[in-house]
């Protein structure tokens, strides 16, 4: 009896015994979980924030980056501005001379088209004069028109010599004198006298030849204007031009009649006309 009751005790108490030892082993395992879970939180936080700082590395490397474009670019603009200004420096002073340049080009041209204009009026003023001067005289003797910006008189040889002359006919003196009266009120106007002749040969006891005859005819002209007209003789140049410039064929006796004659030609005086075409290049070119 006393037996049994021992081993009843002994089975209790493993049983106890059994049931203490699971439930540890329970805890156990439930705290290694635990465990566990925990190392895997602190794996996945440690994840993350390797991820982190490789994005902030990441940026930083590439604000980095920026910072040296910036730097780089930064220097060249420096650079290029520099340069810039040293072009700005020994340029300054071309650029005003050049600025000067356009200005005085710009004041010539003013100066010769007004110089153009005043002449052009001068020439339609004594187109106007002689024409009203010489009305009562035939068109077909007398032309007068503007030609390469001067006035041209043209008078035929029947007007003023007698054939193959030189000699000035009472007629011519009319017209001279008329045409003297007006060159007289324009002193600042030079005259050429040229004469012309056709192609038919001529060779006197006076002349050798067409360039004999149109120059003294020209100069019979010039001396009449000086000697009997007052003409300052200092303006008038007298020349031949023989037959090599006519107005018409000299195939025909018309165009002969036509090519014999005289031309006075009205024009400014050539050294206040070169003086004003040479002085504003001469300051530009400075």
């Amino acid at each position: 009896m006393k037996t049994l009751k021992t081993i009843g005790a002994l089975m209790i108490l493993i049983m106890a015994i059994s049931c203490v030892s699971q439930r540890k082993y329970t805890d156990l395992q439930s705290y290694s979980e635990s465990c566990e879970n925990e190392l895997k939180d602190i794996e996945n936080e440690l994840l993350v924030a390797e991820t982190n700082l490789a994005n902030e590395m990441n940026r930083t490397n590439a604000l980095e980056k920026q910072m040296e474009y910036f730097k780089s670019t930064n220097t060249d603009l420096l650079d290029r501005l520099s340069d810039l200004s040293v072009v700005s420096k020994s340029g300054a002073e071309s650029i005003k001379k050049s600025l000067e340049a356009l200005n005085e080009q710009n004041r010539y041209i003013k100066d010769l088209t007004s110089s153009m204009q005043r002449k052009d009026s001068l020439n339609l003023v004594l187109v106007m004069n002689l024409k009203r001067s010489l009305s009562e005289f035939d068109d077909e003797d007398i032309n007068i028109e503007v030609k390469k910006g001067v006035v041209y008189i043209s008078i035929s040889d029947r007007m003023l010599f007698q054939s193959g002359s030189y000699r000035i006919s009472q007629r011519a003196e009319d017209v001279i004198g008329r045409i003297a009266q007006i060159v007289n009120d324009h002193s600042d106007l030079e005259i050429l006298v040229e004469g012309h002749t056709d192609n038919v040969p001529i060779s006197n006891e006076c002349m050798v030849d067409n360039w004999d005859l149109s120059v003294k005819r020209a100069t019979s002209i010039a001396r009449l204007m000086q000697n009997n007209f007052q003409v300052d003789p200092q303006r008038i140049t007298a020349g031949g031009r023989s037959e090599y410039f006519p107005k018409e064929t000299n195939e025909t006796v018309e165009g002969r009649a036509i090519n014999r004659r005289t031309e006075i030609i009205v024009l400014p005086k050539l050294d206040q006309f070169f003086a004003l075409l040479n002085t504003p290049l001469a300051s530009t070119d400075d």
